[in-house]
C-alpha cells in the first residue's frame, strides 16, 4: 500500500517543482524578503496548490468513475496533454530575475497566491487531466494514499524551496532551475505514458 504514497509524492514533486508562476514567487520572495515571509508565501501557496489538487483528484476523479465514455477521454486527452507538458518543460528557457512583486501586505500574498493556482486556466486544466486520469486508474484502496502523496509533496517542495533558496541565495542560477525543469518534464512525460497505456488497457478489455 506505502506503494500508492510513494508513486503519488514522486508524481507532486514532478507536478509542482517545475518554475513557474507559483515558485518565481516563492523563489523571489525568498532572495528579496526575510526567512519568516519566505515561509508565510510558502504555506500560503501550499494550502491553494493542495486544495487544487484535492478538487481535481477527487472532482474530476469522481465525475469518470460515474461514465466510462468520459473516464476513456479523460485518460487519452490527459496522456497527450501531459506528455506534451512534460516536452515543453524540458524545452523552457527560465529567468530567475524576473520582476515578481514581493512587497505585498499578507493578505495581498494570499490574494495572489490564489490567483496564480485557482484563476490559472491551465493550472485547472492540467490538473483536471493528471489527476483526474490517474483517480480512474487507480484501485479505491490505493487512490487515497496516491492523493496524500501528491499533498505530502506540495508541502515538502515549497517548504523546502523556500528553505533552500533563502539559505543559498547566491547559488540559485538559472541553470539549476532549467535543470530542475529537465528532471521534472521527464518524470511527467513518463506518468502521461502511464495514463496513455492505462487508456489503452481500458479499450483491451
Amino acid at each position: 500500500m506505502s506503494n500508492y504514497f510513494a508513486k503519488g509524492f514522486m508524481l507532486g514533486v514532478a507536478y509542482v517543482a517545475p518554475i513557474g508562476i507559483q515558485n518565481l514567487y516563492v523563489i523571489n520572495t525568498a532572495t528579496k524578503r526575510s526567512k519568516l515571509r519566505a515561509y508565510q508565501v510558502a504555506f500560503i501557496t501550499t494550502f491553494f496548490d493542495i486544495s487544487l489538487a484535492l478538487a481535481c483528484f477527487f472532482g474530476i476523479g469522481a465525475l469518470m468513475e460515474k461514465s466510462k465514455i468520459l473516464e476513456q477521454l479523460i485518460l487519452l486527452m490527459g496522456s497527450i496533454v501531459v506528455v506534451y507538458i512534460g516536452i515543453q518543460l524540458m524545452r523552457s528557457t527560465i529567468d530567475v530575475n524576473d520582476e515578481v512583486n514581493v512587497n505585498k501586505s499578507t493578505f495581498q500574498v494570499i490574494i495572489t497566491c490564489f490567483m496564480v493556482t485557482w484563476a490559472n486556466p491551465q493550472a485547472l486544466i492540467d490538473g483536471s487531466l493528471l489527476l483526474g486520469g490517474f483517480k480512474a486508474s487507480l484501485p479505491d484502496e490505493g487512490a487515497t494514499l496516491f492523493i496524500l502523496g501528491v499533498c505530502t509533496a506540495s508541502l515538502f517542495w515549497f517548504l523546502g524551496l523556500a528553505t533552500a533558496v533563502s539559505t543559498f541565495k547566491r547559488n540559485f542560477s538559472n541553470k539549476l532551475l532549467r535543470s530542475i525543469n529537465i528532471i521534472c518534464g521527464g518524470i511527467i512525460v513518463y506518468y502521461g505514458l502511464k495514463l496513455g497505456y492505462s487508456f489503452i488497457q481500458m479499450l483491451a478489455r
